[in-house]
């Protein structure tokens, strides 16, 4: 700046003013109250199609807002979406997308191909750029399903710019994604099971929320477990929540029994009292 310029920014915030505070308040707590944020999410291509996961916690700051959300979306027929990030910008991403696809079958009377609904979507995010600079409304959205054409599971994953990348076997988005992305390269193999691809996106889940705050693990207490869901030729199909509990229950007793080995029988007592040996 020449000299005896007047730097505007020093002077406004002389004045007691931050020019730039619509863009640091979602992470400052500024002007803007806090939104709330969806976590955790992967999916995991296995031989039949894919599979997709996601935590039920919503977080504002550092509060718990919600314990029960749901982050897995039937796109259409053959595609889903996870979300991450700003969840009411994500929540209403997702409605728009499902209603172009519909449209679009219903006006041509066939469905977007694979690569067009994953193009459909990365303009949709680089859309929301601008409140993504702004106010700090980022959406990181994964898109997965069954390719008809090439008759196999497919990944996509986006940056908050739009841009779109394919993923050939997992990925996992989300404040908890590396600790699940870890969990699933160390588990993840050619051809998985269904069986085998639900465990080890059950097993990203729970080491996901042991080393990040803001992912929700299980929650017996209130019967609430993440959130599953297989893509295959067949269609999108949601995991059972029964089944969903049930495998976590036994990675619970897995972990127990690693952690404090066998469980010991209870001895048995006398009538006076005293345990007998």
């Amino acid at each position: 700046m020449a000299p005896g310029a007047t730097d505007i920014v020093a002077l406004l915030r002389q004045q007691g003013y931050d020019p730039f505070a619509s863009v640091n308040a979602g992470a400052s707590g500024g002007h803007i109250p806090q939104m709330t944020h969806g976590t955790t999410i992967c999916a995991i291509c296995y031989a039949d199609g894919v599979v997709m996961a996601g935590d039920r916690r919503a977080t504002m700051g550092n509060i718990i807002a919600h314990r029960t959300m749901e982050k897995i979306y039937a796109a259409d027929r053959h595609s889903g979406v996870a979300i991450a990030g700003a969840a009411g910008a994500a929540m209403e991403m997702v409605k728009v997308f499902q209603l172009q696809l519909e449209f679009y079958e219903k006006l041509e009377g066939r469905a977007l191909s694979f690569e067009g609904k994953a193009n459909q979507l990365a303009q949709m995010v680089r859309s929301n750029l601008p409140a993504a600079m702004q106010m700090g409304m980022v959406v990181v959205p994964l898109f997965a399903g069954y390719d008809l054409r090439r008759r196999r599971g497919r990944i996509f994953t986006y940056d908050y710019t739009g841009g779109r990348y394919e993923e050939t076997d997992y990925q996992a988005e989300g404040s908890g994604g590396r600790d699940a992305r870890t969990t699933i390269k160390l588990g993840w193999r050619d051809d998985l099971p269904r069986t085998d691809a639900i465990e080890l996106a059950i097993q990203a889940l729970w080491e996901a929320a042991d080393e990040d705050s803001a992912t929700g693990g299980p929650d017996p207490i209130r019967g609430i477990y993440p959130m599953m869901a297989t893509i295959t030729v067949d269609g999108f199909e949601e995991v059972p929540e029964a089944d969903v509990a049930e495998r976590f229950g036994a990675l619970i007793e897995r972990k127990r029994v690693q952690a404090n080995g066998p469980a010991k029988p209870a001895r048995a007592t006398s009538k006076r009292g005293a345990k007998t040996p």
